[in-house]
């Protein structure tokens, strides 16, 4: 489900707000307004507002009378205008993960002339997924990913297998990038007791371009 997120940066659009009550409508016809605001992360007044906005333009159908039997069902209009609404938003998507790769790619590079050649990600979440991309543009070589969760070892990610800490000794990386957000100094003082002192141990929050830190690139798009 399409629904605004909380950020500080990325401010929930009407546009967007709009995709995800016709998104939701389509995928729950039979569903109360109080539940489209909850889905969509807007307030059951908005949604009554979009609701009649979007009926009042022929994109919507609404059937019943009473809260309970009322049922929203979209047009071959409104079926239009939703495919039109996630493929601008893919769009949107698209250009704003093509920045990330290219500002994180530059900084990787920085790396690579430091002398590291080899790394190891540590956090294998969404945000190593993009750390991944960019490091395919790089000389960089990515021979390890780690994550504490158990339920996650083992499983594979873009070609190795998830492995735990205690295996970092094992792999021996030239530096290990630390792609979670969240716990970054507890994950960094677990790390620096698992490896030697020559492995490089690298956070997000300290990947500066142009001096502007790479997580503040990653939540805004700048």
């Amino acid at each position: 489900m399409i629904r605004p997120v909380s950020s500080r940066f990325l401010s929930p659009t009407k546009r967007l707000r709009r995709l995800s009550v016709l998104l939701t409508i389509h995928e729950s016809p039979k569903i109360s307004q109080h539940a489209i605001g909850r889905k969509s992360g807007i307030s059951s007044s908005m949604v009554n507002n979009y609701i009649k906005r979007l009926k009042q333009e022929g994109l919507i159908t609404v059937s019943g009378t009473t809260n309970r039997t009322q049922s929203y069902h979209l047009t071959a209009s409104g079926q239009k205008a939703l495919r039109e609404s996630i493929l601008l938003y893919s769009t949107d998507i698209v250009q704003l993960y093509g920045f990330v790769k290219r500002e994180l790619a530059k900084i990787l590079n920085g790396y690579y002339e430091e002398g590291i050649r080899t790394v190891v990600l540590f956090g294998a979440a969404e945000t190593a997924e993009v750390v991944h991309s960019a490091i395919k543009e790089t000389p960089l070589v990515m021979i390890g990913v780690i994550d504490s969760d158990a339920s996650k070892q083992g499983k594979p990610f873009n070609g190795l297998i998830i492995q735990p800490p205690e295996q970092l000794n094992r792999i021996k990386p030239d530096a290990v990038i630390i792609t979670s957000f969240a716990r970054q100094e507890e994950i960094h003082k677990h790390v620096r007791q698992l490896v030697c002192d020559q492995v490089q141990i690298k956070k997000l929050s300290d990947l500066e371009n142009n001096g502007v830190p790479i997580h503040t690139c990653l939540r805004k798009g700048k």
